[in-house]
């Protein structure tokens, strides 16, 4: 039995590439900078993030819809082709965001950059089905399809005040490959679906997924370098002070949510460090 048909029955947890989570993916910042992300972990090895000629980096925004998507993915029960089908509409209430053109445009544009932002590894993502680092590059959605509602269907718009005319209808999306292995062999992370939406800070979020990597090593403390922290949420500020001030208001939500019972920052001797302290699992 594999690892999603054990957890199918037990919890609508968002479940989630523990391989995937460890690495930065989403910009936090409104920086116009649009590089490609680069972190190169203590450990050796090169991962970047590449954004497709034309477009930027995922950010916030995409950061909600990729656990969104993962959300659905193991709510239907990890369908072996990782396609899963909803309305935009239905999607954006599920986030939480309001349903009109532009969220609608944003919404495509997001499905865009997961499908075509390319996610390069050199001996860093690790492979569970095979066990061992990853030297290529993969993307979090192999493909996205969106069809228009049928006029027949389009009609009834009138009926829900909420709509727009121009609803564009249903999304059928397939997530990569690369990601459904490790899923499948058990290299996961859980989050709880209330508790995320519960965190009105990307910052909190990003927190939020890269800490429940540390609580599947067995850990209930956490520490860290402030510096590799920074690389691998990733933030763009590299003062201490700078990202103390970043980092703050998103340690108070997560003490305030019970995902953590603290979050201490502390130098010792020239080294600053972040030492968390992890609160009994919400999922």
């Amino acid at each position: 039995m594999t690892f999603a048909a054990r957890r199918r029955p037990a919890t609508r947890a968002i479940i989630l590439d523990r391989s995937l989570e460890a690495l930065p993916v989403f910009r936090l910042s409104d920086s116009a900078d649009e590089s490609a992300i680069t972190y190169s972990p203590a450990s050796g090895g090169r991962w970047r993030v590449l954004p497709n000629p034309g477009d930027r980096l995922p950010g916030t925004f995409d950061q909600d819809v990729y656990v969104e998507v993962l959300r659905r993915y193991s709510e239907a029960g990890f369908p072996t082709d990782g396609m899963v089908s909803f309305t935009l509409h239905a999607f954006l209430r599920s986030i939480g965001r309001r349903v009109d053109g532009r969220t609608y445009d944003q919404l495509r544009s997001a499905f865009n950059r997961l499908e075509r932002t390319m996610l390069e590894s050199t001996g860093v993502y690790f492979a569970a089905h095979s066990n061992t680092t990853l030297d290529g590059h993969f993307t979090i959605l192999s493909s996205v399809a969106i069809e228009r509602r049928r006029l027949a269907d389009r009609e009834q718009f009138t009926l829900f005040p909420v709509l727009a005319a121009s609803e564009p209808g249903d999304a059928r999306i397939v997530i990569s490959p690369t990601l459904r292995e490790n899923i499948a062999a058990g290299c996961t992370v859980a989050l709880s679906s209330p508790q995320y939406q519960s965190l009105s800070s990307p910052v909190a979020r990003r927190l939020y997924r890269l800490l429940e990597v540390a609580r599947e090593s067995g850990t209930v403390t956490w520490r860290v370098s402030l510096d590799e922290l920074a690389q691998q949420l990733p933030l763009t500020q590299r003062y201490p002070s700078h990202l103390q001030r970043v980092l703050q208001p998103a340690h108070e939500m997560l003490v305030g949510a019970g995902l953590v019972r603290s979050a201490t920052l502390r130098q010792v001797n020239r080294e600053w460090l972040v030492d968390y302290a992890l609160a009994s699992r919400m999922v």
